[in-house]
């Protein structure tokens, strides 16, 4: 079923990204999927043959049109797929505290889209709650949550940087209501780093995961995006989306750090002039290389500055 009010098409208005209400079908007529009334990339614009994201409704026809219902991942990180299924491939992780506007529950999965970036795709429905206003977001590899007020005793289990938490300062811990983090793990939210390239450099080692962006596991484009995201500079998901940003450095013009380098798909960091962060291609580890090695067989590198660091 949808998440929320399904409308058909005759009768769709745009709606709030934020709008909730119990779930209908639509009982007017039914039509076939339309084409757009301009290019959408069904990365970032949610819609099938059979249902649309509300917000699609002047560009699209689709039989039915859903309005978002604004959901947050728990406290561990969930997979998003491009099927309702296991077997679908990981596009993206949803991290706890992170945003997911659910357009349809169906099978134990909810189809829509990340807040944050756009990304569509599939999570488990179980693996969501309840969106709260974030207060702080772990900022190191991985934060331990202790029982409340018993930091000595062992961990409840970690969460991966960019985690975002609700709680309230006591001493030197944030309570929350699952348990208390150090806050020498955190920053508080708007509180934001001011190099992209310290907070990508504590993820060294980490190993290659496709659609990964957490300490078990991160792709190349991931890696940018918590990278910068920290910094207060939201990225999109995809190389080739990030690859579009800022603008083009001239060839032979020094890097500054902080420049996305671009080879195909393959997106790194600039560390130097002759050095780059990035998933390597050949180690499948994120790590600190010569910028030849950010080079893709059968593709030049380019770079692109989003002109906040230096």
């Amino acid at each position: 079923m949808t998440a929320s009010n399904a409308i058909s098409s005759r009768t769709a208005r745009r709606g709030s990204p934020r709008a909730s209400g119990a779930s209908s079908s639509s009982t007017g007529d039914r039509f076939e999927l339309g084409r757009s009334s301009g290019s959408l990339d069904p990365r970032i614009h949610a819609y099938r043959s059979d249902i649309a994201d509300i917000a699609l409704a002047g560009r699209i026809i689709a039989p039915h049109y859903a309005r978002p219902l604004i959901r947050a991942c728990g406290p561990h990180p969930t997979d998003l797929r491009d099927a309702p299924v296991d077997e679908g491939e990981a596009v993206s992780e949803l991290l706890p505290g992170e945003e997911f506007a659910v357009l349809e529950y169906s099978g134990g999965r909810a189809w829509g889209y990340c807040v944050a970036d756009h990304r569509v795709g599939y999570v488990e429905a179980i693996a969501l709650t309840h969106p709260v206003e974030p207060t702080h977001i772990v900022c190191e590899l991985s934060a331990p949550i202790h029982p409340e007020g018993a930091v000595a005793s062992p961990e409840l289990c970690r969460l991966p940087m960019g985690a975002r938490l609700h709680g309230e300062e006591r001493g030197p811990c944030l309570a929350t209501e699952i348990g208390s983090v150090p806050l020498c793990y955190l920053r508080r939210s708007g509180e934001f780093e001011s190099d992209p390239v310290a907070v990508a450099e504590r993820l060294l080692r980490t190993p290659y995961r496709q659609g990964g962006r957490t300490a078990r596991g991160i792709d190349c484009s991931g890696l940018a995006q918590l990278a910068f995201g920290l910094c207060g500079l939201p990225l999109p998901r995809e190389s080739d989306q990030q690859g579009a940003l800022g603008e083009a450095v001239p060839e032979g013009e020094r890097l500054q750090r902080g420049d996305l380098v671009i080879s195909g798909d393959h997106v790194a960091l600039a560390v130097s002039n002759d050095l780059v962060i990035h998933v390597g291609l050949d180690t499948r580890q994120v790590t600190i290389e010569p910028l030849a090695a950010a080079r893709q067989e059968g593709h030049n590198i380019r770079v692109r500055r989003l002109g906040v660091f230096v």
